[in-house]
């Protein structure tokens, strides 16, 4: 067998679902967090699973399987957990219920639709990566009349001020007056990629819904609603990228 995996303890506390990485380290500095029953003084301590760590004299609980959640997000909410110009965020909108969750990826302000919001923060940053081959799928209605052309150029990619874009499958739905519905799918996600890609085909964003993220679907989840996916779906769908111990 190897070595222990050794990891930044902030990060193990927040693998741990008892807070962020930042908390972590305001824990830290507080006096908080013990590792082997000596307290810390630095967040810069590497630890592996062998180590025993404490918070305020109480051990870390066992790390619990993975949860994942689809949420309708609403327009007008920011999809962070604190927003500095105090606006409403996604995790204001949430149920106290529900236990401490993190984003998959995220939808800016003005848009709207499927956000899955899970427990496990690695297993996040994964499902975000390109390498995991999801595809996230788009209603968007523009004002303009796009060229088949136009939309089909993107499926080999584009550069829009210095920043290459993947490959985009964008088709017409319907257009009806100056109006226009498309379904955009693509793989990256990158910030404001569906926006910069319509602006590039001169085409004005008014409405923006994702519809899918990989095998998850909006469905007819009504907006401001979250509903949990079963146990079993983790299981069969994400079975091959839960990282139980990384």
């Amino acid at each position: 067998m190897g070595a222990p995996v050794r990891e930044r303890v902030a990060k193990r506390l927040s693998m741990a679902g008892v807070c962020s990485r930042r908390e972590a380290e305001r824990w830290i500095s507080d006096g908080r967090v013990a590792v082997d029953s000596v307290v810390l003084k630095s967040p810069a301590v590497l630890v592996t699973r062998e180590n025993a760590i404490t918070v305020d004299g109480k051990p870390l609980p066992d790390d619990p399987p993975p949860r994942v959640w689809r949420l309708h997000k609403r327009r007008g909410l920011i999809t962070t957990h604190r927003d500095p110009q105090g606006r409403p965020t996604v995790f204001d909108s949430l149920s106290g219920n529900l236990p401490r969750v993190v984003s998959v990826g995220r939808l800016d302000m003005n848009s709207e639709g499927l956000l899955l919001l899970t427990t496990h923060g690695p297993l996040a940053r994964r499902l975000e990566l390109p390498s995991t081959g999801w595809i996230r799928r788009y209603r968007v209605r523009v004002f303009g009349r796009p060229e088949a052309r136009q939309l089909s150029a993107l499926a080999d990619g584009v550069t829009v001020d210095g920043v290459r874009y993947g490959p985009v499958v964008a088709k017409l739905d319907h257009a009806r007056g100056a109006n226009a519905w498309l379904t955009v799918a693509l793989k990256e996600g990158k910030n404001r990629e569906v926006r910069r890609l319509m602006e590039h085909l001169d085409l004005v964003v008014s409405r923006l819904i994702r519809t899918a993220f990989g095998p998850f679907q909006l469905g007819r989840l009504p907006p401001g609603d979250v509903r949990e996916v079963p146990g079993k779906v983790i299981r069969e769908q994400l079975g091959g990228l839960i990282e139980t111990h990384p």
